[in-house]
């Protein structure tokens, strides 16, 4: 009896051992893909900032979930399953798991993570996928051959591009970076995609306390101190597309950021080149090999006769390189930010010079 009590034990050990159990997956696996600006140098989570940033996992498996956090409540994201369907996600500030999907067919899933809403929104931590039992984690897309990296503000976030009514909503939910330009040419090329974008930040002066000059190398965009590695990762292309909220604000002397930038005298014609000028050098200075296009469109900035196109040439011509290329998406004639029809064209705009003009 002892022989066969023995056996026993260990045949419930062995049964419970090899019962199959979900199957977490850290931030830190390196069968994640991360696309973007995102800080995975953290011991617990990888933290999200930036527009357009992106986590992906293959997979087999009938279910799957993301353990996240969020910082304020007010981000969303486009959670895309097998590259095809989309649904809208909103954090919580409470650490937990969400459900990204479920009851799926045998076989290779994909699930991708993209961040809609822009770095004003606070932060986002995850920690990583739960897979349900018997799920396995596939190998990560081979790499990217192309990358490309945008600069810009509000046209570029893709801001209010879902608020269907024209009025510009502030919501977030109708900010969505998927729907840009930036993110059209991108996949478009299927390549990496980086965006470096805010609502209503310009070269010399924004609408908020930050300037384009000052925080375009930084991985948290709110911390002077917290710095991207820009030369261990060289774009292919480069896209800046700034200025439209410098036009305005340039004429405002009465506003508390003309004031903190200009003082009592606007800047002349000379110190809007130069900044411009500087700052593409900066880039240049970083990314020795990019193709560098400066542009801007679509809003007024953008019209016929506009005299910040002729100041972006300038700033080009100056630079003399070969490399370094203008080109001036359409002037719409929106009443507000550009719609989803508008960014299309306005991808289709940039796509057809990239193709006539840069081999990469």
């Amino acid at each position: 009896m002892k022989k066969i009590y023995s056996f026993l034990i260990i045949s419930i050990v062995l049964m419970g051992c090899s019962e199959k159990k979900e199957l977490f997956v850290s931030f830190s696996n390196p069968e994640i893909e991360f696309s973007g600006r995102i800080d995975t140098s953290k011991v617990d989570a990888a933290e999200l900032y930036w527009s357009g940033s992106s986590i992906k996992i293959n997979f087999e498996g009938e279910s799957i979930e993301a353990l996240l956090k969020d910082e304020s409540r007010d981000n969303y994201y486009n959670i895309i399953l097998d590259n095809d369907s989309i649904v809208v996600l909103r954090l919580d500030t409470i650490k937990q798991y969400y459900q990204l999907a479920s009851n799926l067919p045998k076989g290779k899933h994909s699930i991708k993570i993209f961040k809609r809403a822009e770095w004003d929104r606070g932060k986002t931590s995850f920690y990583g996928f739960k897979l349900n039992k018997g799920a396995k984690i596939l190998p990560k897309s081979l790499s990217k051959n192309r990358k490309i990296e945008f600069y810009g503000n509000s046209i570029t976030a893709g801001y209010a591009i879902e608020d269907t009514t024209g009025k510009d909503s502030p919501e977030g939910t109708f900010t969505n970076n998927y729907l840009s330009y930036a993110a059209i040419t991108a996949r478009h090329y299927d390549a990496k995609y980086k965006c470096i974008c805010r609502s209503g930040i310009g070269i010399t002066v924004s609408w908020i306390p930050q300037i384009m000059p000052e925080i375009y190398d930084r991985l948290n965009p709110l911390d002077s101190n917290s710095k991207w590695n820009l030369s261990a990762d060289e774009p292919d292309i480069v896209v800046v597309n700034l200025f439209q909220n410098d036009t305005w604000l340039v004429n405002l002397p009465e506003h508390k950021e003309f004031k903190k930038r200009f003082g009592t005298k606007a800047p002349s014609e000379k110190e809007i080149i130069n900044a411009y000028q500087q700052f593409i050098g900066n880039l240049r200075n970083q990314y020795p090999k990019a193709d560098i296009i400066c542009t801007l469109g679509s809003m007024d900035a953008a019209k016929e006769g506009s005299k910040w196109k002729e100041y972006i040439k300038t700033a080009v011509a100056n630079l003399d390189d070969k490399k370094m290329h203008t080109h001036f998406m359409p002037y719409l004639k929106s009443k507000g930010h550009p719609t989803i029809n508008d960014q299309q064209t306005m991808a289709k705009s940039l796509i057809e010079f990239i193709d006539n003009n840069i081999e990469w």
